[in-house]
């Protein structure tokens, strides 16, 4: 089978302006919109509204609107590695899984700020999901530079507010910016 550049049939050799070639201005925007929501696992009225919180802000919106989402708890749990993905964070969040300052937090939008201490509750330890993510957690060395990590305690500290390098995907918030300037 050969694999060709474009879609089969009478409408696939099309110069690139609408469509599934370059695309609008506009699909090039929404695209990203739908891309930065599906990577955080968000709804759109939820995006909506942390759109409005980062232009509430002071900085650029579009780093702002990065900050907000790496800051929510399920995106910090995962990157502090007690969860492989976003959605595995989110429901480790939602059963109660993970303390805040000592607190225990159930809301995976839950915003974490600067010096905010994320760990594993204390009756949530000895289960076995857990005990056996503790060595991989022990080897872990890639976290980002805005997460201080213990592995001795299964505990980590917010240090920094995210920049979009922290992100690691291809992200253009500006865009998404645009695109809610309309």
């Amino acid at each position: 089978m050969i694999r060709k550049a474009y879609v089969p049939g009478v409408h696939g050799k099309k110069p690139a302006r609408g469509g599934r070639g370059g695309g609008s201005e506009f699909s090039k925007q929404l695209a990203m919109k739908q891309k930065i929501k599906r990577i955080y696992g968000v709804l759109e009225k939820q995006f909506r509204k942390h759109f409005e919180d980062a232009s509430k802000r002071k900085g650029v919106l579009g780093d702002m609107l990065v900050a907000r989402l790496e800051m929510r708890l399920d995106n910090v749990v995962h990157r502090m590695g007690f969860a492989p993905s976003r959605s595995l964070a989110r429901q480790l969040v939602n059963h109660g899984s993970f303390k805040v300052n000592g607190r225990k937090v159930t809301i995976p939008s839950f915003e974490v700020k600067v010096g905010d201490v994320v760990k594993i509750a204390e009756t949530k330890q000895g289960k076995t999901y857990f005990k056996n993510n503790e060595p991989a957690l022990k080897n872990k060395k890639d976290f980002p530079s805005w997460i201080s990590f213990d592995a001795s305690v299964s505990e980590g500290k917010v240090v920094a507010l995210p920049s979009r390098s922290d992100v690691g995907v291809a992200i253009d918030p500006q865009l998404v910016v645009e695109y809610y300037s309309r």
